[in-house]
């Protein structure tokens, strides 16, 4: 039986892949943004039961860079420049397990997303597409139905869970700016979080991205890696401060109509994050926010990722 512990609730069910793009797949890019998957506490299902509420903004400024030619709603491109603000409100419930080694969780995610885009489109499938587009509208909902969390002791903990996007976003294969990517993607994540016990943690989270086909237009994304990392320091009256790191990499070939052989993406970024946690009126509070530059790509737009949340646990 472990001890008793207070626990900063961010988890990784809450966040996972809380982001809206992917590259060298569809659009350039898939789902995951550089160093955004990963958050406070990730490896930690909380002992519960209770509910955890959270909202994520995601802020994201990108450009695919060079001649190579990236498939676009049934199309070709060949350089792509996109800005996108993505936002998440997530809802969990801890489910009554008793105590114990092991909790059990559920979410489900509703985002909203604003999306600029400009392409070179150089083969439109015999439609005439604009070069430029841009729109607000729903994303594809985030459904977790189940998260399971062991705990080693109070400062060791790892967390497994299967989230889930549904393609209940909107998606016009006519339009640039689709928040939609029409496709169901299954993403089983493991998260390992260490904390310190002084107000700091180190968290690591990995998950593998697999892609149903795009049934409009023919074309289904390759699987894809992430491993993100973070490292926070507190700094006493419940204040943090650290690096979010992350890698992205396509490790499948697309397939499809204009499916590009061996065009996987591949990107590293790195940059700063702060936080604080603290009792919020009858709630469990955490806010933090990070800024992830990408210095490393491949077959994928590279530019500067900028996120918030706020979470909200009740228990």
């Amino acid at each position: 039986m472990i001890r008793p512990f207070v626990v900063r609730p961010l988890l990784a069910l809450c966040m996972v892949s809380s982001s809206p793009l992917v590259l060298a797949a569809e659009g350039g890019v898939g789902r995951p943004i550089t160093g955004q998957q990963v958050f406070s506490n990730a490896g930690i299902v909380p002992p519960g039961p209770g509910w955890v509420m959270s909202l994520t903004s995601i802020w994201y400024d990108g450009e695919l860079k060079g001649n190579a030619q990236v498939p676009i709603v049934g199309a070709l491109s060949t350089g792509l420049d996109m800005k996108v603000s993505y936002t998440m409100a997530n809802f969990t419930h801890v489910w009554d397990t008793g105590k114990g080694r092991w909790n059990y969780a559920s979410a489900i995610g509703v985002p909203v997303q604003y999306t600029d885009i400009t392409a070179n489109i150089t083969g439109p499938r015999g439609r005439t597409l604009g070069t430029s587009d841009s729109g607000t509208q729903f994303a594809d909902m985030l459904v977790t139905p189940i998260a399971a969390g062991y705990h080693f002791d109070e400062f060791n903990h790892l967390s497994f869970s299967l989230p889930i996007y549904v393609p209940t976003g909107a998606y016009n294969d006519d339009r640039l700016a689709n928040p939609g990517q029409n496709n169901y993607t299954f993403m089983p994540t493991v998260a390992f979080t260490h904390l310190d016990g002084k107000g700091g943690e180190f968290t690591l989270s990995s998950g593998l991205e697999f892609y149903t086909e795009n049934d409009s237009t023919d074309y289904r994304n390759g699987n894809i890696y992430t491993l993100d990392a973070l490292w926070t320091h507190g700094f006493g009256n419940g204040w943090n401060a650290g690096i979010a790191a992350g890698y992205i990499q396509q490790v499948t070939d697309d397939s499809g109509s204009g499916a590009n052989s061996g065009f996987r993406g591949r990107s590293v970024g790195a940059g700063p994050v702060v936080g604080w946690s603290g009792k919020f009126a009858d709630a469990q509070a955490n806010i933090s926010a990070r800024w992830v530059p990408e210095f490393d790509t491949k077959n994928r737009p590279e530019g500067n990722g900028f996120s918030v949340n706020l979470t909200l646990a009740f228990f």
